[in-house]
């Protein structure tokens, strides 16, 4: 099972455990890791099965003012915007430890502007890999019911009602 982790973070799948499957055959991501599995399965020739993606990274519904914000508060102070990141994605509940590595303004800025479309999705549907994705209905970081929408004609979708970005219900 290869994982990919979510943006200025690693070591983070035990959050989603109890959906995450270990076969050698599937491929998980979290939230930015999300657009790397999803690309990775579209581009490999190896066998698998199920793409698993958790609070897939999905910022096509936000305004460009709203981008350029947050590129602007990581370029100001990154570590400030860091911070009040991890918050966000554990809102509505308290924060939980989590393991960080140093990101880039362009690994920002990717996340931001990555458009998912319909021709990569179909393309990892017709390998015959079975496509899921994992909503959480409190995500404070990305519009999850745009998400579901989008995501619905490809993959099984969970919405988990009380979930927030890293799905803790708590």
């Amino acid at each position: 099972m290869k994982f990919y982790s979510g943006f200025s973070l690693r070591d983070e799948a035990h959050f989603f455990a109890p959906w995450r499957y270990t076969s050698d055959y599937s491929v998980a991501g979290f939230s930015y890791g999300a657009i790397e599995a999803a690309l990775h399965v579209s581009q490999s020739d190896r066998r698998i099965d199920t793409l698993q993606l958790f609070s897939p990274a999905f910022f096509q519904t936000q305004s460009e003012a709203f981008k350029r914000a947050q590129i602007l508060g990581f370029r100001r102070n990154q570590e400030g915007y860091l911070e009040a990141f991890m918050t966000r994605c554990f809102e509505p509940y308290a924060r939980r430890e989590t393991l960080h590595v140093r990101p880039q303004e362009e690994d920002l800025r990717r996340l931001l502007y990555y458009v998912w479309t319909n021709v990569l999705l179909e393309r990892i549907v017709a390998r015959g890999v079975q496509i899921e994705v994992y909503l959480g209905g409190q995500d404070a970081i990305i519009d999850a019911e745009a998400a579901r929408e989008f995501f619905t004609p490809f993959a099984t979708v969970y919405f988990i009602k009380n979930g927030n970005h890293f799905l803790v219900q708590e």
